[in-house]
């Protein structure tokens, strides 16, 4: 049985192990990506960008959701996704993105929201397969780089046409890898993932896959390695607020982290943020992370309470602190 632990080649460029983290919409910035490769991730790539928004210069896109910081380069390459159904536009984007520094392009062709798909990207991609061929190749044209692209299996449930238009973007666009999520568009993180059909696409083509779907568990994902001869495994809502979880496939144990360990993970998240956006808005921006890691330390629901009423982040610090020493936030915070 291969090792999670082994490195592989993509593009060109070698990946230190067989862990990856997903492209998290609205979550995956440098900060979320470091975390990861603190703990393990041979390669992270960012939350989807919008290919319209980098060509036309969008500040906070090209300040914010392009940043790379320089500790994320440690643990492996760099990888920044992308999204658009416009060749012209994406050729574009992509020089933009291998200037900012990205060593490898990603391209979602999987995305089931319909803010997205209504515009012809994401999953809509599987049902006009010229496009997504000509979008990749436009990516590869541009940036020089590596271009992987991320699928699902089909539109609906029943469908495997992501199956076909896979090969059609190894064989015509050229494209270095595939993340392949096997379930359907439609019902997005329900149901079980198809890993016999993940299986399927490794032995119809000859570039690494990478498969994602349905894994929190080390051992299962461990089986899903070896049941579908994928090239890596790819992490996504299984390491929300867990980042330990790239420890356990990786290191030598599996112990859960302790409510100290939890509780500093979070301080760093929390000083990160204050990084990347600045005290005001990371506070609001820090809303959606605090639940993900208190539900760890069963803190109650008084603590989530107050840290999602906090206006700021000497708030939010303080009764994370009044938390590591007792059962909940003082009652002062919760009313």
């Amino acid at each position: 049985m291969r090792s999670l632990r082994d490195p592989w080649t993509l593009g060109g460029l070698t990946i230190p192990n067989r862990v990856v983290l997903a492209p998290l919409a609205g979550i995956g910035n440098w900060f979320v990506r470091l975390q990861a490769k603190r703990y393990g991730a041979g390669l992270a790539v960012s939350e989807m960008v919008s290919s319209f928004a980098v060509h036309y210069g969008n500040p906070k896109t090209c300040t914010e959701l392009l940043r790379i910081d320089e500790r994320e380069r440690a643990g492996g390459p760099v990888s920044v996704q992308l999204f658009g159904h416009d060749p012209d536009i994406m050729r574009s984007a992509a020089a933009t993105v291998a200037e900012a520094g990205a060593d490898i392009i990603d391209l979602n062709m999987g995305c089931p929201v319909p803010k997205v798909c209504k515009t012809g990207a994401g999953a809509a991609m599987l049902g006009d397969p010229d496009t997504a061929v000509a979008v990749a190749r436009a990516a590869r044209e541009g940036s020089a780089l590596p271009v992987t692209v991320k699928l699902r299996a089909g539109r609906r449930p029943g469908e495997t046409e992501g199956l076909d238009v896979a090969l059609r973007l190894v064989e015509e666009a050229g494209v270095a890898g595939l993340s392949f999520h096997p379930r359907s568009a439609a019902v997005r993180h329900k149901g079980t993932p198809d890993y016999d059909l993940a299986a399927e696409l490794v032995a119809s083509v000859p570039v690494p896959v990478i498969v994602s779907g349905g894994m929190d568990d080390p051992g299962h994902i461990r089986w899903v390695l070896d049941h579908t001869g994928a090239e890596a495994v790819m992490l996504a809502r299984g390491s929300l607020g867990n980042p330990w979880l790239f420890d356990q496939l990786l290191g030598d144990h599996e112990r859960a982290p302790t409510r100290a360990e939890v509780l500093d993970e979070l301080d760093w998240v929390v000083d990160r943020a204050a990084e990347h956006l600045g005290p005001e808005r990371a506070a609001r921006y820090l809303r959606k992370f605090h639940p993900w890691y208190l539900a760890r330390v069963a803190a109650p629901a008084s603590a989530q309470a107050a840290l999602q009423r906090a206006e700021d982040l000497d708030q939010q610090r303080e009764i994370l602190r009044e938390l590591r020493y007792h059962a909940a936030p003082l009652a002062s915070r919760a009313a």
